[in-house]
């Protein structure tokens, strides 16, 4: 018997026709608690070029630093509103949106406070595994004693800081994602 092979075993695209699903890049519906904001950002090779048929997944507390997870037990509140789960499939300029909240400070290791983070995986064409990174936030006091942002070599650092592109109507921050090249972000083995 020929099993078929499944998406682990294949090189895409085949994310937007198949697992990207309309609206799942807005986070934040109304009633959610929080500090609306907007990421923005391109997936870019090592030319430089756009990645047009990438897939970006972000998961994140909400605003008081709770997942919503069953294995998230701290005695923090759980939003019934904001699930902290998205994805967006990138456009032909290698774009990408989302519109979230800015989480709270989660516990890490030992219940040390993490400075407030997206995580994300991205997924795309000569990927076989997807790869993972974060967002944090610049201007961020938590980021001077947070433990993953200080393990990245203080050169490398500023690949994981959003940018403030604006603040009207709501505070819009650019987080582009370089596979390659001089300006490579930093990605995690996981």
């Amino acid at each position: 018997m020929i099993l078929p092979q499944t998406p682990s075993q294949t090189i895409g695209p085949f994310f937007k026709p198949s697992l990207v699903r309309s609206a799942a890049e807005t986070l934040a519906p109304n009633g959610a608690r929080g500090e609306r904001i907007v990421i923005v950002g391109r997936v870019l090779d090592g030319d430089g070029a756009p990645v047009d048929d990438a897939m970006v997944e972000i998961w994140q507390a909400n605003a008081d630093g709770r997942y919503d997870h069953p294995d998230d037990q701290q005695e923090k509140l759980i939003d019934p509103h904001f699930h902290g789960f998205g994805r967006a499939a990138t456009d032909q300029h290698g774009s990408f949106r989302f519109d979230t909240i800015k989480p709270g400070p989660a516990s890490g290791l030992g219940d040390a406070l993490q400075a407030p983070h997206i995580n994300v995986s991205l997924f795309a064409r000569g990927l076989l595994k997807r790869l993972v990174t974060r967002i944090y936030f610049p201007d961020e006091s938590l980021n001077a004693r947070d433990a993953i942002l200080n393990a990245v070599p203080s050169g490398r650092r500023s690949t994981l800081i959003a940018r403030v592109e604006s603040m009207s109507p709501q505070p819009t921050l650019r987080f582009d994602i370089e596979l390659q090249g001089e300006n490579e972000t930093v990605f995690f083995d996981v």
